[in-house]
């Protein structure tokens, strides 16, 4: 069962809610597949990766539902911190996703953990991400207010992967997901993301297997009360996946 759960996770371009794997599977209960959905998305995502390089865009978005009246880090969303690889003219290489701490700094440290040192790094003309330049990184600032060229044109990487990041929640979680464990969300995502390319989804299938065997064991109550591997501190959670608040 769990081999089954493997292919069909891994077989499913656009991502699978532990809802659907609970019908295909025949599970009895929808617990087990919520279970079996977060053992699996730890799996998608270990620590070592190579960090990114070359140019690389740096942003913050916001997912979520409606927030009206608010916007930016006043926001009642979720932020969601992206880094991409720009390997040309409007192509997409590797990407990162982490939740938001809604600090100042963020976006900062956000780039020392996943972007390689010396390379170019693009972001909007926030003050304090001049940082960047003393940190070892060429900084390459694209001031959007007043600019005569949109953010989703300056930034063309990031802005897709959030928009990509947005639909696939929508049409394929349908929002339905808890704030407590977006961090593995965002790991499934990128997982998928950054194998869009592959023509075998027998390899996606042997590379989730693989990295499963190197994490290590997650219960049930460490899944649903417990500090997980983004920083976020996680209290009691009821097992259905929750809308984002």
């Amino acid at each position: 069962m769990w081999f089954h759960a493997a292919w069909y996770i891994t077989s499913q371009k656009t991502g699978v809610s532990a809802q659907g794997l609970q019908r295909v599977l025949g599970l009895r209960s929808y617990e087990t597949a919520w279970v079996w959905m977060h053992k699996f998305r730890r799996a998608m995502v270990v620590p070592g990766r190579e960090l990114l390089r070359g140019v690389v865009e740096l942003d913050e978005t916001y997912v979520g539902g409606i927030s009206r009246g608010n916007a930016g880090r006043s926001s009642t969303k979720a932020g969601v911190m992206v880094a991409a690889e720009m390997l040309g003219v409007k192509r997409l290489g590797r990407i990162r996703l982490e939740p938001s701490p809604g600090e100042s700094l963020q976006l900062i440290s956000f780039a020392k953990r996943v972007i390689d040192p010396g390379s170019l790094v693009r972001t909007d003309g926030a003050q304090e991400l001049k940082r960047l330049a003393k940190l070892g990184y060429e900084h390459e600032r694209h001031v959007e207010l007043g600019s005569e060229i949109a953010a989703h044109v300056s930034l063309y990487g990031v802005h897709t992967v959030a928009s990509l990041l947005k639909r696939w929640l929508e049409g394929t979680l349908h929002q339905g997901i808890s704030n407590d464990h977006l961090g593995y969300y965002l790991d499934e995502f990128t997982f998928r993301f950054n194998r869009r390319a592959s023509r075998s989804r027998g390899l996606l299938f042997y590379r989730l297997l693989e990295q499963a065997m190197r994490t290590d064991p997650a219960p049930l109550p460490t899944l649903i009360a417990t500090k997980n591997d983004h920083g976020a501190v996680l209290g009691s959670v009821q097992i259905p996946e929750l809308p984002l608040r």
